[in-house]
């Protein structure tokens, strides 16, 4: 299991490189983006850091830094969401207009997967690191 969420890991860092790239054209908030992409990337290195020396606590240390990285994707979906539904939305709400466009198609199709498997790669971490603590 602990390779499969590493294959999930790089998926996903994958996806974020080519969301990346797309953000590098038109430059949308820098500190957000560059908060989230430092935090995931060392969070990967604490992964491969865990499957390499096989103690939880770099396991815990990834999840810790994808915990507060997703925080800053949830940020970027967030405004993306008020962009979409107006600025006036409360948190709550955009959370609600983000996940309306996510199931209706209605955010770019590497934004959607991004986001969906950014959930996957924090449980599946979650549960690699609950199961080897234990």
């Amino acid at each position: 299991m602990t390779y499969v969420v590493l294959v999930a890991w790089l998926v996903q860092a994958s996806a974020g490189v080519l969301l990346l790239t797309r953000w590098w054209r038109h430059r949308i908030r820098a500190g957000v983006v560059v908060t989230h992409v430092a935090l995931s990337v060392l969070g990967l290195a604490l992964w491969v850091a865990y499957v390499l020396s096989d103690h939880v606590f770099w396991g815990w240390g990834a999840l810790g830094l994808i915990a507060v990285g997703n925080g800053f994707g949830d940020a970027m979906l967030l405004r993306r969401a008020r962009a979409m539904g107006g600025r006036h939305l409360s948190v709550l709400h955009a959370y609600r207009v983000a996940l309306g466009a996510i199931f209706a198609g209605r955010m770019p199709a590497f934004v959607i997967f991004h986001a969906l498997l950014a959930g996957v790669v924090f449980f599946a971490t979650l549960a690699v690191c609950v199961v080897a603590t234990v």
